[in-house]
C-alpha cells in the first residue's frame, strides 16, 4: 500500500492554526529530548561496563572444602600423572605454553564449566563497547532560538540564534573577588560618633524621609489618575527598616495614606469589571479611568491588610525577626493604625471593604486598652449619628451583636451602649406625611390614547421623561427601604436585649439593657407587652438591681405603656409604688445623674398618663418632691420644683397644700410607702416658705411662684426663660459638674473705711483746743534712759 501523506505545502501551513503549529513544535521536541535522554543512559551503562572490566583482579585457586575430595583427586593425579621422560617434545611444548597464560592459572579446578565460557562473556562486553562510534570531546552544544523562517525561491528556510551561554565558572570567580572587596570593606573600623552626632544624623534622616513622604502625597493628591503608582511606593515606606527612625516614619506614613484616601476615593463604591466588560474596547478616558480605579482598589486593601497586620502583631505580642522595633513602639503603631481605621469607618461608610473595616472595629470596642475601646466606641457613635440610609448601622449592630453572643455576653456596657444612638427614632418620627400620601404612578400607553388627543400624549411623553430624569438625578433612598433596613436593625436590637434579659440577669450588661429598652420600647412590637412587663417588675421585685437599674426599669414599662400599649388594660400601680418608695434614695450632695431619670420618669407617668392618674396619688408625689427639694443640689431643687408647678396646673385641686385647713378624716403619714393611702390631703407645702430663703435665685423664684398658685400670668408668674423649659433642661441647665454657679454670683463691692472726724468725736470744745494746741507743738525726741528710771525705783 503506498504511503499517501505528502509533506505540506506553504499554503496549507498557512492555513494551519497557530497552536496546531505549536503543538507540533512541541511534540518534536520532546521526541528529540526522550532520544537524547535514551542515548545519554546507554552511554553511561558502557562505561560502567567497561570500568567493571578493567577493574576486575585475577581469582584466586578454591581451597579444597572436603578433604576425600581432594583424596581423590590425588589419587587419581598419582594414577594419571606420567613420568616426564615418557612425554613428547610437543606435549610438554603445549604445556608451557598453557603455563604462560593466565586464564590456566586463574581457572577454577572444582567447576565443572568449559574454560573459555568466562571469556566469552568477557569479549563480548567488550566488543558491545567496541562497537560503539566514537566521538571526540566537543565543545557543549549549543541551545538554539528559533526565530521566523524566511521565504525564498527555493522554499521556507528556517532562521535560528545560538542562546548567550554564561561561563558559570567565571561567574563564580566574579563571585568570590565581590565577596573578598566587602569582608576587605567590613574589616575596615566604623567611626564612632558622639551622642549629639547620632540625634543630629537622626534628625537629618528624618527630615530626609518627612520631605519624601510630602512629596509623593502631594504628587497623588494633584493628579490621582496619572500618579496612582506613588501610592505603592508610599506604602513600601511602611516598611521602613532603619531602627532610629523606624516608628515615627511609618506612623506618618500610615497618617498620610489615610489622609490620601479620604480626599481621593469616589463617592460611590467601585465593582470589579466583569469579563464581558473587559474584552470590549472603550475610550482612552474610560480606560484611564478603570485603570485608576482598580489601582485604588488594591493600594487600598493592601493599606487596611497593613493596619491590621500591625494591630494583631501588637495583640500577639509578636515581635519580628529583623528586630527594627521594640516590643513597646508596636503599641504606638496600633494606636495610629486603630486611629486611622476609626477615620476612614466615618469618613468612607460608601467605599469598598467597610464591612472589614467593621470586623475590624468592633472587637476593638472590647479591648482590656482603655483608649483603644475609648477610640472605637466614638467612632462607632459618630458612624451611627451621621449614617442617613442604615446600611453602615445595620452591618455595626449584626457584628455586635454576633460579638456579645460569641464572648458568652462577657463584654463592656460601653458596647450595647452604643445602640442608644442609633437614628432609629428620628426617621420613625418622620414618616407621617411622605410615606401616607400615595405615589404618582404614569400613564399608560391604552390610558393616554383612551382620555388624551395626540398632541396631548406627545406633551404627556416628554412631561414623564423630565420627571423621571429628575428622579434619577435626585437619587433619594425611598422611605420603604430605609424603614425595611431600620425594622431589620431593631429586631437585631431587640434580639439581643431580650438574649440577655432571659439569660444573663446578673450581667453588668443589665442597665444598658435596661436604658435601650427605655428609648425603643414605643417600637416594640404589641404582642411582648404582657411577657416585657412581667420581666421588668419581677427584675424590680428582686431586689438585686441598684437604683438607677431599677429607674431605667420603670421608664422602660412606662414608655412601652405610653406609646401602642395604652390600647392595654394594665394597672402599672407597681411601678408608681416602687418609685414613691425609692424617692429618698437619691443621693442629697452627689453631682449624679440620677435625678434626671426621676425627672424623666415623673413626666412620663404623669405628665403623658394624667387620664390614668388619681388624685391621692399625685397629691403624695407633690408633698413628698417637696420634701426632697429642700435636701438635693440647687440644681435638682429647681427641677422637682418644675415637675410640681407641672402637677399644679396639670390636675385640679392641688391648692389644697397651700391652706392650712385639712381635708377629710386622717393625718398626713409620711412614712407610709403607698402613695394612695398616706392622706397627703391633710397636709400642706411647708417647704415653699424655707425654699424662699434659699441661696440659688432660681430656687427663690420658683418657690415664690408655687406658693402663688403657679399662675401663668400676672406677678407671680415666671419668667419665658424659665417657664418654656422642661424640668429636665432646667437641671441640665444648672448642673454644678464644672463648680460653677449659675447664675454668677456678683462680686461685692468693698465698702470704704469711714474716716477719722476729731471734731466730730469729740463734743467738748475745751478738750478739743488742748489736743489741736499739744498737736501744733513741736516735740523734741528725747533718749529714753531705762536704766535711770530702774535706779530711782529702787532707791524709793
Amino acid at each position: 500500500r503506498k504511503n499517501t501523506k505528502r509533506v505540506p505545502s506553504f499554503r496549507k501551513l498557512l492555513r494551519t492554526s497557530q497552536i496546531k503549529l505549536d503543538n507540533k513544535l512541541k511534540n518534536k521536541q520532546y521526541k528529540q529530548k526522550s532520544a537524547a535522554k535514551k542515548y545519554r543512559k546507554e552511554q553511561k551503562k558502557l562505561r560502567e561496563a567497561v570500568r567493571d572490566a578493567i577493574s576486575r583482579k585475577p581469582f584466586p585457586l578454591e581451597e579444597c572444602k572436603k578433604k576425600q575430595v581432594a583424596r581423590k583427586w590425588e589419587e587419581k593425579e598419582e594414577e594419571d600423572a606420567l613420568p616426564l621422560d615418557m612425554m613428547d617434545e610437543d606435549d610438554l611444548k603445549l604445556m608451557e605454553d598453557l603455563a604462560q597464560k593466565a586464564s590456566f592459572l586463574t581457572r577454577d579446578l572444582s567447576s565443572n564449566e568449559p574454560v573459555h565460557v568466562k571469556k566469552r562473556k568477557h569479549e563480548s562486553v567488550i566488543e558491545k563497547y567496541e562497537k560503539v562510534p566514537r566521538r571526540l570531546q566537543t565543545e557543549p552544544e549549543k541551545e538554539l532560538i528559533h526565530l521566523l523562517p524566511i521565504k525564498d525561491k527555493s522554499g521556507i528556510i528556517p532562521q535560528a540564534v545560538e542562546k548567550p551561554v554564561v561561563n558559570v565558572a567565571q561567574d563564580e570567580e566574579e563571585d568570590t573577588e565581590d565577596m573578598e572587596e566587602a569582608e576587605d570593606f567590613n574589616e575596615e573600623p566604623l567611626p564612632v560618633l558622639t551622642p549629639e552626632e547620632m540625634a543630629d544624623q537622626r534628625r537629618q534622616k528624618l527630615q530626609e524621609r518627612k520631605m519624601h513622604i510630602a512629596a509623593l502625597a502631594s504628587a497623588i493628591l494633584s493628579e490621582p489618575d496619572s500618579n496612582i503608582k506613588k501610592l505603592k511606593e508610599l506604602r513600601a515606606m511602611l516598611m521602613e527598616q532603619d531602627p532610629n527612625v523606624a516608628v515615627i516614619v511609618r506612623k506618618l506614613v500610615m497618617v498620610s495614606l489615610m489622609e490620601i484616601f479620604k480626599d481621593i476615593a469616589p463617592s460611590y463604591k467601585i465593582r470589579p469589571l466583569t469579563e464581558t466588560e473587559k474584552a470590549t474596547k472603550v475610550k482612552k478616558e474610560t480606560q484611564k479611568l478603570r485603570e485608576f480605579e482598580e489601582g485604588l482598589v488594591s493600594q487600598y486593601k493592601f493599606y487596611l491588610e497593613n493596619l491590621e497586620q500591625i494591630i494583631k502583631d501588637w495583640k500577639q505580642r509578636k515581635l519580628k525577626k529583623s528586630n527594627v522595633i521594640s516590643l513597646k513602639a508596636y503599641k504606638g503603631l496600633a494606636e495610629v493604625a486603630v486611629k486611622c481605621l476609626c477615620e476612614l469607618l466615618v469618613a468612607l461608610p460608601h467605599f469598598n471593604f467597610h464591612n472589614n473595616i467593621i470586623v475590624l472595629i468592633v472587637p476593638l470596642m472590647n479591648d482590656p486598652s482603655k483608649m483603644m475601646s475609648e477610640l472605637c466606641v466614638e467612632a462607632v457613635k459618630k458612624l451611627f449619628k451621621q449614617d442617613k440610609l442604615g446600611y453602615a448601622s445595620l452591618g455595626v449592630v449584626k457584628v455586635i451583636s454576633g460579638l456579645v453572643r460569641s464572648r458568652n455576653y462577657d463584654v463592656r456596657p460601653e458596647v450595647l451602649k452604643v445602640f442608644l444612638h442609633l437614628r432609629i427614632k428620628e426617621v420613625e418620627l418622620q414618616k407621617d406625611a411622605e410615606d401616607i400620601a400615595p405615589k404618582k404612578k404614569f400613564m399608560t400607553f391604552k390610558e393616554k390614547r383612551k382620555n388624551l388627543s395626540r398632541m396631548q400624549r406627545k406633551w404627556k411623553k416628554a412631561e414623564e421623561k423630565l420627571e423621571r430624569e429628575l428622579l434619577e438625578a435626585e437619587a433619594s433612598e425611598s422611605k420603604e427601604k430605609k424603614l425595611k433596613l431600620h425594622t431589620e436593625t431593631l429586631n437585631i436590637v431587640f434580639v439581643t436585649y431580650f438574649r440577655i434579659l432571659k439569660k444573663a440577669q446578673k450581667s453588668p450588661l443589665l442597665p444598658a439593657v435596661l436604658e435601650g429598652l427605655a428609648k425603643f420600647a414605643h417600637l416594640i412590637n404589641v404582642e411582648f407587652f404582657d411577657d416585657l412587663l412581667i420581666v421588668l417588675h419581677s427584675l424590680i421585685a428582686s431586689g438585686d438591681l441598684s437604683y438607677r437599674e431599677s429607674l431605667h426599669c420603670i421608664l422602660s414599662a412606662f414608655h412601652i405603656l405610653s406609646g401602642q400599649g395604652d390600647v392595654l388594660n394594665i394597672d402599672p400601680m407597681k411601678f408608681y409604688t416602687h418609685l414613691y418608695k425609692t424617692l429618698f434614695s437619691l443621693h442629697a450632695g452627689g453631682t449624679n445623674e440620677d435625678i434626671g431619670l426621676v425627672l424623666q420618669c415623673l413626666d412620663v407617668m404623669f405628665a403623658k398618663r394624667r387620664k390614668q392618674v388619681s388624685q391621692q396619688r399625685a397629691l403624695a408625689f407633690l408633698k413628698r418632691l417637696s420634701i426632697l427639694a429642700l435636701h438635693v443640689l440647687p440644681n435638682s431643687s429647681v427641677g422637682i420644683l418644675a415637675t410640681n408647678r407641672v402637677f399644679m396646673q396639670t390636675f385640679p385641686r392641688m391648692d389644697l397644700l397651700l391652706d392650712n385647713e385639712s381635708q377629710g378624716s386622717g393625718i398626713y403619714l409620711p412614712e407610709l410607702d403607698e402613695p394612695e393611702h398616706c392622706n397627703a390631703q391633710n397636709t400642706a407645702l411647708w417647704e415653699l416658705h424655707l425654699l424662699q430663703r434659699h441661696y440659688h435665685p432660681t430656687v427663690q423664684k420658683f418657690a415664690s411662684h408655687l406658693i402663688a398658685g403657679a399662675p401663668t400670668e400676672g406677678s407671680g408668674a415666671l419668667p419665658l426663660d424659665l417657664s418654656q423649659r422642661s424640668a429636665t433642661e432646667l437641671f441640665e441647665t444648672y448642673c454644678m459638674k464644672g463648680m460653677t454657679f449659675n447664675p454668677p454670683v456678683a462680686s461685692v463691692t468693698p465698702r470704704k473705711k469711714d474716716t477719722f472726724l476729731q471734731t466730730d468725736s469729740f463734743v467738748d470744745e475745751e478738750l478739743n483746743k488742748q489736743l489741736q494746741q499739744h498737736i501744733s507743738e513741736t516735740v523734741a525726741h528725747k533718749p529714753l534712759d531705762f536704766a535711770k528710771h530702774l535706779k530711782e525705783s529702787s532707791l524709793a
